[in-house]
């Protein structure tokens, strides 16, 4: 990043390229600043509304992994003289069938004082662990009204955490928050190489951190107990997880790429530091690879692939572009890096998602430009999908050829700054910043890449299965940056193949969606399980062939423009 004179000027210096030799201050500009809230998931107010979005939909039987029930106990006596602990199993095993019950130490030497205490009147606690139900905690009374869990995506950039009700399977409440595991890197590979060099425990200690302050500010607004909270469930990419858990996460990014754990086991949640019930459970839903995750296993879930009829793909559109291919039969994934740019990273006007950030543009071929923000106020800059937008604009009103370079010909707004092309998105007078905002031939490349790092994916993919695009009947594009795309301009841009627009459906956060899925029902966690071991993992850097379509994939829409038909007949011009 090279900064201009104006920037100079008004005092802009490289950071990176700074010696501090005394006390400083230090301004961070506001269009870089992770301020306010962002856009959250609010959605699925209840279980069943969790599929509503998805042709394809999939109901398990309401049984929540954990699940708190009322008991009357008969007092002991000489003619009934088992013991407490025994007394508890009978009393259980009277309402729910279940073979193998577990107890923990703590519960046993409390339960002859509830008891006897409370007229044998309690609460039991039960939750599913490992093959066998864990009687987590007993209480006195009947409590089974507060029973709440929270179910977590564990994202790159972002933490979403939604408040359910485990009783009438409500969504309560949502709330997000930036992942400040970021000052450690932008990319995962870029924190792998600071927890080698510094530990993973500041990794954790910062997701941790992101996590208790979530879900503090949920039940503060809530009037909710921490110790009511019994459980967590998260989905995340394997490495996230392996900072979550503090493992090893040095090996996923050497060959042979080789993950600690897929399949974490359920803790109790305060063995690494998340504040909810002191006997509470987290469970992490099982990854599938080393660059494949269980946000995919939840997205698969989800949107019900891994039984679809159909040929069905799954795209989630982000830092690491996930893809799977399948139906009920079978089932194939890769990973493509593409890099931080749709999070609204490397590039000179880019932040993410939040307020002030352009998400939509239209451009005219006449260069009159059209914009909405978050939240509605003046820009501050651009994010993901108003990068996305903005691309696909301008190659379509004619300021941008196949390789993305800008034209100075057509219109005033391409300018030529020190040698450097630039498109005036919008002037200073109207920025929240003051600062212009613009699009330069390094945003476009940088874009650029990412859009073809993730349809390479595809292709490679479908060369492998030896099937074409118009074999696939139904495309989702999932994450939430996927939830904001605008699907025209995806496939103007290349980003996602050229087929019929019906087909394409958005699907919103579907890890946040999966995982409380499998929070609510303990055959949607299984079923988590057996996704994750029947579906295979195609490592892209073992495909030759990868490179090639990565390079064919920088121009726009493609080199091959029969890839994209109906994008080329829409421009009708020598580009």
């Amino acid at each position: 990043t090279l900064l201009k004179r104006e920037e100079i000027k008004k005092g802009y210096v490289l950071a990176c390229q700074s010696e501090v030799m005394d006390d400083v201050v230090v301004e961070i500009p506001p269009e870089s600043r992770a301020e306010g809230k962002i856009l959250i998931d609010k959605d699925a107010q209840r279980f069943r509304a969790l599929y509503a979005p998805m042709k394809e939909q999939v109901f398990f039987k309401y049984e929540p992994l954990i699940q708190k029930i009322y008991l009357e106990l008969s007092p002991s006596s000489l003619q009934d003289n088992i013991s407490d602990h025994l007394r508890l199993y009978r009393s259980i095993k009277r309402q729910k069938k279940i073979a193998i019950m577990q107890t923990g130490l703590k519960v046993i030497r409390a339960l002859p004082y509830i008891l006897r205490n409370n007229d044998w009147k309690i609460t039991a606690t039960l939750g599913t662990r490992g093959g066998t139900v864990e009687i987590i905690q007993v209480e006195k009374g009947n409590t089974t009204a507060k029973n709440f869990a929270v179910a977590i995506d564990v994202g790159t950039s972002t933490v979403v955490a939604h408040l359910v009700d485990l009783n009438n399977f409500e969504t309560i409440d949502a709330e997000a928050t930036y992942n400040s595991q970021m000052i450690y890197g932008e990319e995962v590979t870029r924190r792998i190489i600071y927890a080698e060099l510094k530990g993973e425990h500041k990794l954790r200690e910062a997701i941790v951190d992101d996590i208790n302050n979530l879900i503090t500010t949920l039940v503060s607004r809530n009037n909710i107990r921490l110790s009511d909270l019994m459980a967590i469930v998260c989905a995340g990419n394997t490495t996230m997880i392996h900072f979550l858990l503090e493992l090893n996460p040095s090996y996923i990014r050497k060959e042979p790429y080789i993950p600690v754990c897929t399949c974490p086991p359920p803790i109790r949640a305060a063995e690494i530091g998340i504040k909810i019930n002191p006997r509470g459970l987290l469970y992490s839903l099982p990854s599938i690879a080393s660059w494949v995750g269980a946000d995919t296993t939840a997205g698969i879930l989800a949107t019900g692939l891994y039984q679809a009829n159909e040929l069905t793909m799954l795209i989630d559109v982000g830092t690491n572009g996930e893809i799977v291919i399948g139906d009920k039969d079978w089932m194939v994934c890769c990973s493509a890096s593409a890099g931080p740019a749709f999070e609204g990273s490397g590039v000179r006007n880019g932040m993410r998602a939040a307020e002030g950030a352009i998400e939509r543009v239209k451009i005219s071929e006449e260069g009159e430009i059209q914009y909405t923000t978050i939240g509605k106020g003046k820009p501050k800059g651009i994010c993901g999908s108003g990068l996305v937008d903005t691309v696909a604009e301008l190659f379509k009103a004619g300021f941008i050829n196949r390789s993305g370079r800008l034209n100075p010909k057509i219109n005033s707004k391409v300018r030529d700054i020190n040698g450097e092309l630039e498109f005036l998105l919008v002037p200073s007078s109207q920025t929240a910043t003051k600062d212009e905002i613009v699009i330069n031939r390094a945003d476009i490349e940088n874009l650029l890449r990412a859009k073809a790092a993730i349809f390479a994916g595809i292709k490679v993919l479908t060369k492998i299965l030896s099937i074409e695009f118009s074999d696939i009947k139904r495309i989702y594009l999932a994450g939430g940056f996927g939830n904001y795309l605008n699907k025209e301009n995806a496939i103007t841009l290349g980003l996602i193949p050229d087929v019929e627009r019906e087909k394409v459906q958005f699907v919103g956060n579907t890890a946040i969606l999966g995982a409380k899925m499998a929070l609510l029902s303990n055959d949607a966690f299984d079923t988590a399980y057996w996704i994750s071991k029947n579906i295979t993992y195609y490592d892209l850097i073992t495909y030759p062939d990868y490179m090639d379509e990565f390079m064919s994939a920088k121009f726009l829409p493609h080199t091959d423009i029969n890839e994209f038909p109906t994008v080329m007949e829409k421009i009708k011009r020598a580009v």
